[in-house]
């Protein structure tokens, strides 16, 4: 498997975890989706990153798409419950915290890709808020629990840790972890896995 991607999206960051954790081989062939002769647009119509090229059955693309198929590939560590409520709990966290990745990057990209004349203060506004929103919701919803679903380490922890590290990476003065400590002890525990530190995206 091949895996296209930039090593700053979160998105990319994800599979990249799942990948570590489920133990599969892939090769990560880097791509900026938003320069010129970009890869993934060969493979995604919608030219977007991560795209998991397969050897056989051609591309994968969305995050949540391509996740869902990895943890097929090998009984290894399931990462995402058999079809039920557990299943559907996992999936939320995922929506919950892959929308505060999307509102995030939506945010820097408004903020250092369009000329400042052409930027949206209220809309930028808009973005940080469901930020805020996405972390309050998790926070509540973490409350004391090791990790987001109880004891074992699943795909939600994967999803909130990838949102946490994309916060840490584009927006170093939001300092989320001073009224979300719940969050904070799960980012700090996620941070310490091999499969977190060797994604870890490199400095801004």
């Amino acid at each position: 498997m091949k895996l296209i991607g930039s090593l700053t999206s979160p998105y990319v960051r994800k599979v990249r975890i799942v990948l570590a954790e489920k133990k599969l081989d892939y090769e990560l062939i880097l791509d900026d989706p938003w320069g010129p002769g970009a890869r993934a647009a060969e493979h995604n119509p919608l030219g977007k990153v991560p795209c998991l090229i397969m050897d056989e059955s051609g591309a994968l693309f969305d995050s949540r798409v391509i996740v869902e198929y990895l943890d097929t590939l090998s009984p290894v560590g399931r990462l995402i419950p058999p079809p039920g409520r557990e299943r559907i709990e996992v999936k939320r966290w995922e929506a919950v915290a892959d929308g505060v990745m999307d509102a995030a990057a939506a945010a820097f990209l408004e903020t250092h890709r369009r000329p400042e004349s052409q930027r949206n203060p209220d809309w930028i506004a808009r973005q940080h808020q469901k930020v805020h929103a996405g972390l309050d919701y998790m926070e509540q919803l973490l409350g004391e629990q090791s990790y987001c679903m109880g004891v074992n380490l699943c795909l939600a922890d994967i999803a909130v840790g990838a949102a946490l590290g994309y916060l840490d990476l584009r927006f170093p003065g939001l300092d989320w972890r001073a009224g979300h400590p719940h969050l904070a002890r799960l980012a700090e525990k996620l941070d310490t896995r091999p499969s977190f530190t060797t994604t870890r995206p490199p400095a801004a």
